[in-house]
């Protein structure tokens, strides 16, 4: 068993949504190499910081990203593996990027609770201002909004 502790910097951009790992960007990395009779058990965790927008409002945010993974890279042999081991050694570059890739957020919000745009004017809107927001009436049932005012007139 080896285990070892590194820090590298990203090379190019990991992610393509709304935020991602940018290049440059300095992965912690932890990982346990263990041999096995199948291969090497290689279990290990990143951390880093994604940067990206908020999918509501467009606020920029910036957020660490921790993940875990355990992968299992057999010994070259007759049965075909997703990780094999090549050379003595094995690469970690493909399963480190797909565990931090789909550990980002597919719609990042800068605040749990972030109220978004305003749909008319594009602001960003804020808790309650004091005042209640009428909902905009729908141009084809307009006719029928001033049957009901009719009503409560003549009352």
């Amino acid at each position: 068993m080896r285990e070892h502790e590194l820090t590298i910097p990203l090379k190019e951009r990991w992610g393509e949504g709304l935020v991602s790992v940018d290049e440059g960007e300095e992965l912690d990395i932890r990982v346990r190499l263990e041999s096995v009779h199948e291969g090497i058990l290689v279990t290990g965790e990143v951390d880093s910081t994604y940067r990206g927008e908020c999918g509501r409002c467009l606020n920029p945010i910036e957020e660490p990203v921790e993940v875990e993974f355990q992968e299992l890279f057999a010994y070259p042999g007759e049965e075909a593996n997703d990780f094999e081991v090549q050379d003595d050694h094995v690469d970690l570059e493909t399963l480190v990027r797909d565990a931090v890739v789909l550990s980002l957020p597919f719609q990042p919000v800068c605040q749990p609770d972030c109220p978004g745009l305003d749909p008319e004017t594009g602001e960003r809107l804020t808790g309650s201002a004091g005042k209640e927001q009428v909902a905009p009436v729908d141009p084809r049932w307009a006719a029928l909004q001033q049957i009901t005012d009719q009503g409560n007139a003549a009352e």
